[in-house]
């Protein structure tokens, strides 16, 4: 189980600065979500990523609201900013990913969500996941060669997707940040907000 603190802001491993602030500030950042998320995976990027001034956008399949996953049971319910129908890579700067089972397992078998996440490799931009969340990434067709890590259930997956698989609490591979669960959420963060602040990488692409 992951703190309040934690999750709510206060152990990101980041430090508020004017300038990362100024950088930050005109990014937007879409969350990939559906019913079933990890809660502490959505909730904890989001705030850590709104601590710098970043705009973030939840996209769901769902029009209004969606219901998140945390020890066991179904948790608290986040409102959705932008309806997936509506929603275009190019409108963001980064992408995010939470993990949980039943999320990215309801995702990998939408059409529109797998086409969204492979826009953002098209448009060569920073895309991050945590957990099982690199499923949507197998169905995406975009893990081959890339080294990344992930929950360990799912290491095989990913290997017979062509993937280079280590078992690290977080890998950045040109703009693809992967992390194992929820207590590499720290290790996460600071690394989604450094490839955020970075952009665009030619390497990250499908």
């Amino acid at each position: 189980m992951i703190a309040n603190d934690f999750v709510h802001g206060t152990l990101f491993g980041l430090h508020k600065s004017k300038k990362t602030m100024s950088t930050l500030s005109n990014k937007r950042v879409a969350i990939l979500a559906t019913d079933g998320y990890e809660q502490s995976e959505l909730e904890s990027p989001m705030v850590a990523l709104k601590s710098q001034g970043v705009k973030v956008d939840i996209v769901s399949p769902s029009a209004k609201e969606i219901t998140g996953w945390s020890n066991g049971n179904w948790s608290k319910t986040q409102s959705v900013d932008v309806e997936l129908e509506n929603a275009h890579a190019k409108d963001y700067d980064a992408l995010v990913l939470p993990g949980g089972v039943i999320n990215p397992d309801k995702l990998r078998r939408n059409d529109k969500a797998v086409s969204f996440v492979r826009n953002f490799f098209e448009q060569h931009k920073p895309v991050a996941a945590i957990c099982h969340a690199p499923w949507l990434l197998v169905e995406a067709d975009v893990v081959n060669g890339r080294k990344m890590t992930s929950f360990h259930s799912i290491s095989k997956d990913l290997k017979n997707a062509g993937a280079d698989w280590v078992n690290e609490a977080v890998v950045v591979d040109s703009g693809l940040i992967t992390s194992r669960s929820p207590q590499d959420l720290e290790a996460f963060n600071a690394k989604l907000i450094e490839e955020v602040k970075e952009g665009k990488h030619e390497e990250q692409t499908v």
